[in-house]
């Protein structure tokens, strides 16, 4: 399989296809990518793991586990049994947390413990904080130098970012524990300004974190707990150069946590690599062992497809549709948005505060119709979204894996569902095969009841909308500001701006960045 590097992180180039009709069969994007290939990072630090022993078998395509030398601890079936402040304790109970998932019940006595972890589970399987309390608990107490973080969480997308850091904020606030994300397409000024004012904890993308390490605004030398989170899509965007790289800049001897939720031979790497006698646990090996997602292939004509898609985009309740390219994915936005239906896009062309205004609205309802890439594929997860569907059909079963993730999340119900044309049924048998489901198929029609029963389409209102944004993201204006308001009256020119902490010349009456932003 070709891969072509794009905004995207990646898109794909492949043969037979006749596209979704909102795209074309070239899948190449524009833009240049993060990383080169996978063959340059077997050079730097020594090699930790020497007891790496004998493997059990793997799922097909994924490397064999691991095999623990040293016995792990028992799991737990409560957050009291384990080894963990009081007020962290009392967090989770205000935030309503009271079971562990499987996933925490079983590493987090030994992540508590200082051990190395190794954790596979699909997104949803409580894998953020099966990490996160150990991490914070291990950091509680302690007190950061400037630019001298203490735990480290590298993940490979903003969106997943952000997703950790909303996780564990409550967490770190009640151990007064300083946390910060350090991501692209936001101000590198203000995340150097938060490390220069000291962070214990930082939960980063490989790229801007090795940017701010350049610029002289960040060390790790005193990173002592350090996560891998979703390592297999780092390693397939090409980010295995940087990780290694920063891996390498950790304080030796420190702790090493890995979660993914594939296991492929990249990642297979960097556990012998990176981790020492880690304890290994596995849940939810594929989406086809989740017992509440269901799985279905659409058979439709290439002409009938475009139909089909609008239809399913009208139902009732909220719905992401995964497209290939961001041209195909704009140009699906805006038909939908002329046939009634609230929709918006969501892909790597999107600026980081586009990307998080529209997440806002898709969780909040006020968008009902989710248009993306791969770029909405991981670190997402919304509340009920119980439909998925694959109009341009992915190439690689790890991403249909990953985009079937956003629903059946946390023990709830949800399918999936992939728009196939005739020509793209084999390939699409092959990938099922790969993922290790049996999908049912079945062949359908614009405005049938079949198309209905199984993703609740019909017919949309043709009267054209247009996406304005809520009362709670409009700027607030201050009742005693008047059009004739000046922010140089009130400061001295080349004044400090209380958003960005840089200095700013101003000529004429200007919006505020937060304004601007909105």
């Amino acid at each position: 399989m070709n891969r072509t590097r794009s905004n995207d992180r990646y898109s794909r180039t492949r043969t037979g296809n006749t596209g979704s009709g909102f795209g074309s069969d070239s899948r190449s994007g524009s833009g240049s990518g993060s990383g080169s290939g996978r063959g340059g990072y077997r050079t730097g630090g020594p090699r930790r793991s020497e007891s790496y022993g004998r493997r059990q078998s793997g799922p097909q395509g994924e490397f064999a586990l691991p095999k623990t030398v040293t016995p792990a601890l028992d799991a737990v079936e409560a957050f009291a049994d384990l080894d963990m402040p009081e007020q962290l304790l009392a967090a989770l109970g205000h935030e309503g947390v009271t079971v562990p998932f499987p996933i925490q019940g079983a590493t987090l006595p030994n992540s508590l413990a200082g051990r190395d972890v190794l954790g596979r589970g699909r997104t949803g399987s409580g894998k953020t904080l099966a990490f996160g309390l150990a991490l914070l608990t291990r950091t509680a107490g302690l007190r950061a130098e400037p630019r001298q973080p203490l735990a480290l969480v590298l993940v490979p997308t903003r969106e997943l970012a952000q997703q950790v850091t909303d996780a564990l904020t409550p967490y770190a606030r009640s151990l007064r524990l300083r946390l910060t994300t350090v991501v692209g397409g936001m101000s590198i000024g203000r995340q150097a300004g938060a490390l220069r004012a000291g962070a214990e904890v930082v939960v980063a993308t490989p790229g801007r974190l090795k940017d701010l390490i350049d610029r002289g605004d960040c060390r790790l030398d005193q990173v002592a707990v350090t996560v891998l989170d979703e390592a297999d899509q780092m390693t397939d965007m090409g980010f295995m150069p940087q990780v290694t790289e920063l891996l390498d800049q950790v304080r030796p001897g420190g702790q090493r946590m890995l979660f993914s939720a594939t296991l492929d031979r990249n990642v297979d790497l960097l556990v012998r690599r990176y981790l020492t006698d880690p304890v290994v646990h596995s849940v939810d090996p594929s989406a086809g062992a989740v017992t509440t997602m269901e799985h279905h292939v659409l058979h439709v004509h290439g002409a009938d497809k475009q139909r089909t898609t609008t239809e399913i985009a009208a139902r009732e309740g909220r719905v992401i549709m995964f497209l290939d390219t961001k041209h195909a994915v704009d140009r699906l936005t805006e038909h939908l948005l002329n046939s009634g239906v609230r929709a918006a896009a969501l892909h790597g062309g999107k600026s980081q505060p586009q990307r998080t205004r529209t997440l806002s609205r898709f969780k909040s309802g006020h968008v009902t119709v989710l248009v993306a890439t791969n770029v909405a594929a991981r670190g997402i997860h919304v509340d009920n979204l119980d439909l998925v569907v694959n109009v341009d059909p992915p190439t690689d079963h790890k991403d249909y894996l990953h985009r079937g993730g956003r629903t059946a999340r946390a023990g709830e119900s949800g399918s999936v569902v992939t728009l196939v044309t005739p020509n793209q049924r084999r390939d699409m048998s092959r990938l099922m095969v790969a993922a290790g489901i049996t999908p049912q198929t079945t062949q359908v029609r614009s405005g049938e009841d079949e198309l209905s029963r199984i993703t609740g389409a019909q017919t949309p209102s043709g009267v054209p909308v247009t996406i304005t944004a809520p009362a709670s993201e409009r700027p607030r204006r201050s009742a005693s500001a008047g059009p004739s308001s000046s922010v140089r009256g009130r400061r001295g020119r080349g004044s400090r701006s209380r958003f960005t902490g840089e200095a700013v010349r101003r000529t004429v009456p200007r919006p505020s960045t937060a304004d601007a932003a909105a």
